[in-house]
């Protein structure tokens, strides 16, 4: 067994049981900063396509970056595109985040172009996640057990379908997106509002029957804001990223240089 699928196994039995996880954020092209988040202790590295002007070239260096550390790599797609997912996946992704997931439709798309025949109609190439061919066999027989799938819920109306989304065993979990829940209910940036916290809730709860995981996002990580995120009920958590520890550190500049 290749050490990228035992790695990727043992973080899908972690989502599976709703243990804690934590990962990383990466929006900057640069390998580097992938291979310093490796060296955190994180359990994944998220790369985020769908913000950010990160290439497919340059995605599968993150991603040989990240798995040449010990750490899963799961880029956040940047729209619900089928080439995009073939490619990335190809290139050796253990797996994706989806954004903007509203319905079962949207699972079983993607579920369909992330997985072999017969579960989808993911094509059978030779790339590097199949070791260029000398990992063909291996890859192609526990791809469709092994590889992880999480889905963004972003929008009230994803809120309000969260039973039928969550009804995919393929589904390893989900994260929640408040800032676009609240621009979903007409109070853009009002993360703390009651609807959009009852939203949250919503979600957390019903991963909780699904025995699903649930993840969020904080933007300057702390253990006080950890214990906080795990109390209310997520299960995994992504600690900032690469642009919000540079915006807070200009941000923090900016203030000591105007008062010198």
């Amino acid at each position: 067994m290749n050490n990228f699928l035992k790695t990727r196994q043992l973080l899908k039995k972690k989502l599976q049981n709703r243990e804690k996880i934590f990962g990383s954020w990466t929006s900057l092209a640069h390998p580097s900063i992938t291979e310093i988040f490796t060296r955190s202790g994180v359990d994944f590295v998220g790369i985020d396509l769908e913000h950010s002007t990160i290439s497919q070239e340059q995605s599968q260096r993150i991603i040989a970056t990240a798995q040449a550390g010990g750490v899963v790599c799961l880029p956040r797609i940047s729209s619900h595109n089928p080439e995009m997912v073939r490619r990335l996946l190809d290139s050796g992704a253990d797996g994706m985040i989806v954004p903007m997931v509203q319905n079962a439709e949207d699972v079983k798309k993607m579920i369909a172009w992330a997985k072999y025949p017969p579960l989808g109609r993911r094509g059978f190439g030779v790339s590097r996640a199949q070791g260029y061919g000398m990992d063909f066999t291996e890859y192609t027989k526990t791809w469709n057990a092994s590889s992880i799938m999480i889905a963004q819920i972003e929008s009230i109306g994803a809120v309000e379908r969260i039973e039928e989304i969550l009804a995919f065993k393929e589904l390893d979990g989900v994260m929640v997106g408040p800032y676009d829940i609240s621009g979903s209910l007409g109070i853009p940036g009002q993360i703390e509002h009651k609807s959009v916290l009852e939203a949250g809730k919503r979600v957390i709860a019903a991963c909780k029957r699904y025995g699903k995981a649930c993840g969020t996002q904080i933007v300057e990580p702390n253990e006080q804001r950890i214990k906080k995120a795990l109390a209310a009920g997520f299960t995994f958590v992504i600690l900032s990223s690469d642009v919000f520890l540079l915006w807070k550190w200009a941000d923090q500049m900016k203030s000591l240089i105007a008062h010198k």
